[in-house]
């Protein structure tokens, strides 16, 4: 397998509405899902949830 099948590169787009990303690498094994982390949005200036973008 190569290294971008396993654990592709995922980008996690804010759910207030900001338009602020991050970007991370998953495990499609673990994960099959789609991604939620709730993490700190700078343009928001709180914490809200992030989802996985496809």
């Amino acid at each position: 397998m190569a290294r971008n099948d396993l654990r592709p590169i995922t980008k996690l787009r804010s759910t207030a509405g900001t338009g602020y990303t991050y970007v991370t690498r998953k495990s499609r094994r673990n994960d099959p899902d789609r991604l939620t982390l709730r993490k700190y949005d700078p343009v928001a200036g709180r914490h809200v949830e992030f989802r996985e973008e496809r």
